[in-house]
């Protein structure tokens, strides 16, 4: 699972997930990718399980890229515990990811194997997703 070694603050504010992602947004590792289609926070075993769903059907073939990391903690409190007293204590870890953020890239594989490998780890992801292909450099000779 993916997590920070350190962090400057224990617990953040939980913030919003308006707008559209300005970085991040092409491929520019691989040759194909998986764009997310809407906002969500995608927790650390989320992207682990995309990311063994991906390499289990490329038979480790070819190469994944994971462009997204968690460094947002989310806090929560026990269970059967009454309201107040503060807040809880960080229990995962999650990725903020806004529409258009390319969150994994896959290369050294055939176009519909992608394709497949993309589809099948989307289904892991609490989000809709885009399968994408970089987009090539036309020269303006």
């Amino acid at each position: 699972m993916l997590l920070p070694k350190r962090v400057k603050y224990r617990k953040v504010m939980r913030g919003r997930m308006t707008g559209k992602a300005t970085r991040g947004n092409v491929v520019s590792y691989g040759e194909y990718g998986l764009q997310a289609a809407e906002p969500a926070w995608v927790t650390s075993n989320q992207i682990e399980a995309a990311r063994i769903a991906m390499t289990r059907y490329t038979k480790r073939g070819g190469k994944v890229w994971i462009k997204i990391f968690p460094d947002k903690p989310v806090t929560s409190k026990p269970a059967e515990t009454r309201m107040g007293s503060g807040k809880g204590s960080p229990d995962y870890w999650v990725a903020v990811v806004k529409p258009g953020r390319v969150m994994f890239e896959i290369s050294g594989v055939p176009e519909d194997a992608a394709r497949e490998a993309c589809r099948l780890a989307g289904h892991k992801l609490p989000l809709k997703t885009k399968f994408v292909k970089r987009e090539t450099e036309t020269g303006g000779e």
